[in-house]
């Protein structure tokens, strides 16, 4: 049983706590080969250019990463921070892949809150945030918006 005098480590942002203008930074990470290989056996994007190292006929250089793989990397971070046990629905998500992103590449991510707008019930509010997705070299790889609703602090 949780302790309600303990604070809760890893705990998300409830919408109260963010603010328009507010940024963060992910952690990095380096997405590997094994990345690949299991990202498109559990989603079935055995597209050649993913499964076929030899393949010729592809525009980018290297063991490209799917960008659907990338977007997953970043959103996890999100999930495990920002929005842990606040966050209650992914509504929309605009999304554009900026440059491409290889096998040995580390991303990470710059989110900005650009909207906080409480909903009339609940205690729960709408959250709109840009989230810019940087390679090792500090290279715009993708970028997106993303709408989220999130809890409110518990009233007591």
């Amino acid at each position: 049983m949780q302790s309600p005098s303990l604070p809760m480590l890893g705990q998300g942002f409830y919408w109260q706590d963010l603010e328009v203008g507010q940024r963060f930074q992910t952690f990095r990470r380096t997405i590997t080969e094994t990345d690949i290989v299991n990202f498109i056996c559990v989603t079935g994007m055995l597209e050649a250019i993913f499964i076929d190292t030899t393949f010729e006929g592809g525009a980018i250089k290297g063991r490209p990463v799917p960008g659907a793989l990338t977007y997953g990397v970043i959103e996890g971070f999100v999930m495990q921070t920002m929005a842990q046990g606040t966050g209650l629905a992914l509504l929309e998500v605009h999304k554009k892949a900026l440059a491409p992103v290889v096998a040995g590449d580390t991303v990470w991510a710059e989110i900005e809150v650009t909207e906080v707008r409480p909903t009339s019930k609940n205690n729960r509010a709408i959250v709109t945030s840009r989230i810019d997705v940087k390679n090792q070299h500090g290279v715009d790889v993708m970028t997106y918006t993303a709408v989220r609703m999130m809890a409110g602090r518990p009233q007591a």
